[in-house]
């Protein structure tokens, strides 16, 4: 009998648009080279100290966006971040307090940041199951929270490994044609498993008259299998924009709860198929528990013990820190625990197998708690046609600014050109990131999970992490699973930034 060989598929081919420019400027630093040019020959004719002292200038105001970091980012954009960091913190803003000592109205403990003014409410979807929808009424965002059970790869066949990859690619392009929604975030979370669970469930299940032996070997288990296991959680965030399209009026919350709770059934079955098991949407008390326990995982085996007991009843006016402060360096202090979050700036190069990140997301003993999240951004069929089109000028025009054809130039056409005709043979696009936060107890433990993050668990999955100095609690509240947008919070717009 003939034994037929399985061929483990690759994956790849993610690219970061570039930018047009000359000698790497980018758009926005060529328009400002060529305007420059243009002023220093009109300058010529009044005066040839007038044009000398001008291109001084011109050169030093280009020398900034030419010099480049490891991780991408030129001179003008690492000294604004520094300069709006020190603008920030001479103000007091990195620093947040609240509760009844604080300085929040009424005394909460809502979050700080990007989410302080985001309100919860509850509805029902079409199947009559609640789930909670937070908003965020300066964006008009509306944000709907997936719990899912998912089944895991071990011992399964790879057949069925790539029949889920290849249902979770067809619901991330299905979601191109989801009315206004704006992003999507996957969250996985690994944290130590207090038992509280599993004791629950055994007491609640074991009959009264129940053999000896069969009790002794249950009490067992619960008293030795959460000795250092973990528990992993994941949630899908799906964000709405209720802003105004077309001739259709802008909606309120109450609307978008209507509509958004006729598509939740559809959704969480769709998702069943791509091996996140059982899908179901998060109640508001869910939420404010999961928040909670993020913001201070020291009160994680309370919320276990209080949801055994019945619900903790936590709300969202609950679900924030009393105290936090945030360092330059990437450090942020919450209540009593301490975090530092990388963001991806380049995705693994070449092609890689499903199982990549297998290594990030297990539990890692140098953490209390972390958190992946892949961010998404789905593009319109129309949109993600003009991207790939401007993404393959931009890399031709690259490669044909050199004399001699680079081999990553060359990559980079034919990548190019590849995306450009999978698109317009129906395949979706996608824009994605990545955020992992670390969250230990102590600080002297902080050094212990920056190594293991950057050392031990994002170079097998071949992602390069940056840590986000400046920002750490705009970067902890984006890995949140309550559907931070980031791009929609910038002062400075996403287009501008690319040009860049």
């Amino acid at each position: 009998m003939a034994v037929s060989e399985v061929k483990a598929r690759t994956y790849g081919n993610w690219r970061k648009p570039t930018s047009p420019g000359i000698a790497g400027l980018g758009l926005a630093g060529t328009l400002v080279l060529i305007v420059g040019l243009i002023l220093v020959i009109i300058s010529m004719k009044i005066s040839i100290w007038l044009a000398l002292g001008m291109a001084v200038l011109l050169a030093m105001g280009l020398a900034p966006m030419l010099l480049r970091d490891a991780a991408g980012r030129n001179g003008l954009q690492r000294g604004t971040a520094r300069v709006a960091w020190m603008v920030g913190k001479s103000g007091g803003k990195h620093i947040y307090r609240s509760g009844p000592l604080g300085r929040t109205p009424a005394g909460t403990c809502q979050l700080p940041g990007l989410a302080a003014a985001s309100t919860l409410s509850e509805s029902e979807d079409a199947h009559g199951r609640p789930f909670a929808l937070l908003t965020l009424p300066t964006l008009n965002h509306h944000t709907v929270v997936i719990s899912t059970d998912a089944d895991g790869a071990s011992l399964v066949d790879q057949d069925q490994v790539d029949t889920w990859v290849a249902h979770w690619g067809n619901w991330l392009s299905n979601l191109a044609y989801e009315p206004s929604l704006v992003g999507a975030s996957v969250t996985i979370e690994a944290a130590p498993d207090p038992g509280t669970r599993l004791n629950a469930e055994v007491s609640r299940n074991l009959s009264p008259d129940a053999p000896a032996l069969a009790r002794a070997v249950l009490e067992e288990v619960v008293r030795t299998y959460p000795s250092g296991s973990a528990t992993l959680t994941t949630r899908v965030a799906l964000t709405y924009s209720g802003a105004a399209r077309g001739r259709a009026a802008r909606r309120s919350p109450d609307e978008m709860a209507e509509d958004i709770g006729t598509r939740l059934p559809g959704l969480t079955d769709s998702l069943a198929m791509t091996g996140a098991g059982s899908a179901r949407p998060m109640t508001a008390t869910d939420l404010a528990e999961a928040v909670r326990v993020a913001y201070d995982p020291t009160v994680a085996t309370l919320v276990e013990e209080a949801r055994a007991d019945g619900g903790s009843g936590l709300t969202w006016d609950d679900a924030g820190p009393v105290a936090t402060q945030e360092f330059w360096d990437g450090r942020y202090r919450h209540d009593g625990a301490w975090s530092m979050t990388w963001a991806m700036f380049d995705a693994p190069r070449g092609s890689v197998f499903s199982s990549v990140l297998t290594s990030l997301l297990l539990p890692h003993p140098d953490m209390v708690r972390k958190r992946v999240t892949i961010l998404y951004r789905p593009h319109t069929p129309g949109e993600a046609a003009r991207i790939v089109e401007e993404d393959r000028k931009n890399a031709l025009f690259k490669a044909q600014q050199a004399k001699v054809e680079a081999a990553r130039d060359m990559v980079a056409v034919n990548a190019t050109a590849q995306a450009a005709q999978e698109e317009a043979t129906g395949a979706g696009l996608t824009r994605f990131g990545l955020v992992v936060t670390a969250t230990v107890l102590d600080h002297a433990d902080l050094p212990k999970a920056v190594s293991a993050v950057v050392d031990n668990l994002s170079a097998p999955a071949r992602i390069r992490l940056r840590i986000q100095k400046g920002s750490a609690a705009s970067a902890f509240a984006a890995a949140l699973p309550i559907g931070i947008v980031v791009p929609h919070h910038l002062r400075v717009p996403q287009t501008v930034r690319d040009s860049m």
